[in-house]
């Protein structure tokens, strides 16, 4: 047995815990596709991630041996076909596989020792983090990172700013079947200006349109799915108060990353924390807008219809646990700076505004909960939707919604995700208890299917401490 395929073995058998019936199992090599047989879940509760909050008692849901559901139907009129192992879930909750739209994968959101945040540290963290053995350990860290969210219940994941294409390299392994994963959409580098937000540690940087065109046909080339930019500065390395949200790429950079993307078919990601930097990334072509702030009127038009975005429209994605923390808890406990803490008053203010304009105004709202962020654990997307009802004013069906349908139409995958429609992918999570009725039901999901392999009794490492502190918010 080669070291690849141990490897994939001891993560199947340490994290996964694949149901073996008739089939459905891991592969049994690392050339063979992960792909389960045939199965119906039996008598279940479908809370099914509309915006109204629908839910189905009684139903039966058949997913074919390619990893697709077959059929969705009442219990009483939908048997089991011969051959299928069925799966009583009575009692249970089955909603769609969560998709995760703003992710990072390079750590695992405990709090970053200080010597990684001081700026004169950071152009050594950067060369280390590119070496031969950085790009090992960032590797491992991804694997093991979207497998805890994967476990948690999301099937698909949007990264967006990695140190290198150490995703792209996880996101290819799992589409070859070396080991179950969650559906990856890597970034690569952000792209940012010289000394901007990210840089150096997770960006190319540039200073003109035809260096960002270059730095955009480099990430391209590397094989990614998504591209990522810094319009404006952000709290983690804001040096002055109110510097947060400022704008740094000029809309004329941005727009030529957003041409080169588009002609490549991906969608351009834009972190923007001020209503300047927004404005320019929409004029540009960005086609979502990352974290957000209060909207004008031109901005409203330009989410709704947006003639240079991949497809005429664009959305936010506020990710409300990369400021929350900061703003809510004790700086003893997060360690903060007194800039970064006023810094993320003011950001958050301005995500929250953000949120309500959205909503008031029919812009389409999708979920991210920045992982990797100080605070930010990959088991926590529960926490993100969380916050959305207790902050953000969205309705537990609304917030679930974000998270399924309308974050699988944001990033193109609504004939392939988001839903528990036959035709879709068997991308589905069982629940001991309805997500509507508290979004903690996702803390200790039963069951978690992606793309029709079944993980039993899913679980993650915890971290106590760093939950004890949030659930204090």
């Amino acid at each position: 047995m080669n070291p690849l395929h141990r490897r994939a073995c001891r993560t199947r058998q340490r994290h996964a815990r694949i149901r073996d019936h008739r089939g459905m199992r891991a592969p049994a090599t690392t050339e063979e596709p992960a792909v389960s047989g045939p199965f119906a879940l039996t008598n279940a509760t479908i809370v099914t991630g509309d915006a109204d909050g629908t839910v189905l008692p009684e139903r039966t849901i058949v997913v074919a041996g390619g990893g697709e559901i077959e059929q969705v139907g009442p219990a009483a009129e939908t048997p089991v076909p011969a051959g299928y192992r069925a799966v009583d879930t009575t009692g249970r909750f089955v909603v769609p596989g969560l998709v995760n739209a703003h992710a990072h994968l390079f750590s695992d959101g405990r709090p970053l020792p200080p010597i990684l945040l001081n700026e004169s540290a950071q152009g050594l963290v950067s060369v280390f983090s590119r070496s031969p053995l950085g790009r090992l350990l960032f590797t491992r860290r991804t694997r093991t990172n979207v497998t805890t969210q994967l476990h948690s219940g999301v099937t698909t994941i949007r990264s967006v700013g990695d140190v290198a294409y150490e995703v792209v390299a996880v996101a290819n392994e799992i589409d070859r079947g070396k080991y179950v994963g969650p559906r990856v959409l890597a970034s690569g580098p952000l792209l940012a200006v010289t000394g901007g937000h990210g840089a150096p540690q997770i960006a190319l940087t540039s200073d003109s349109p035809w260096e960002a065109r270059r730095n955009t046909r480099r990430n391209v080339r590397h094989g990614v799915k998504a591209i990522k930019i810094s319009a404006t500065s952000g709290v983690t390395d804001a040096r002055s108060i109110g510097q947060a949200g400022r704008p740094e790429m000029t809309e004329e950079e941005m727009t030529a990353i957003c041409a080169e993307a588009h002609n490549a078919g991906l969608l351009v990601a834009a972190h923007a924390q001020g209503k300047d930097g927004i404005l320019a990334s929409l004029r540009a072509g960005a086609d979502t807008i990352e974290h957000g702030a209060g909207m004008t009127s031109e901005i409203i038009d330009l989410f709704r219809e947006n003639p240079r975005s991949l497809n005429g429209t664009s959305a936010l994605v506020p990710t409300l646990q990369a400021a929350l923390p900061l703003v809510k808890l004790d700086r003893k406990v997060t360690g903060i700076s007194d800039i970064s803490r006023a810094n993320a008053v003011m950001i958050l203010d301005e995500m929250l505004q953000g949120i309500r304009d959205a909503q008031d105004n029919g812009v389409a709202i999708g979920m991210g909960t920045d992982s990797a962020l100080t605070f930010v654990p990959h088991y926590d997307a529960w926490r993100e939707m969380d916050f959305l009802v207790r902050y953000g004013g969205l309705t537990p069906a609304q917030t679930l919604n974000a998270a399924t349908r309308t974050n699988a139409k944001i990033l193109g995958l609504d004939g392939v995700t988001g839903s528990i429609e036959p035709g879709k992918a068997a991308d589905l999570v069982v629940l001991g208890s309805n997500p509507l009725d508290g979004f903690r039901a996702l803390v200790d999901p039963q069951m978690v299917i992606t793309r029709g392999t079944v993980i039993d009794h899913p679980s993650v490492t915890r971290y106590p401490d760093i939950d004890a502190v949030l659930d204090s918010i």
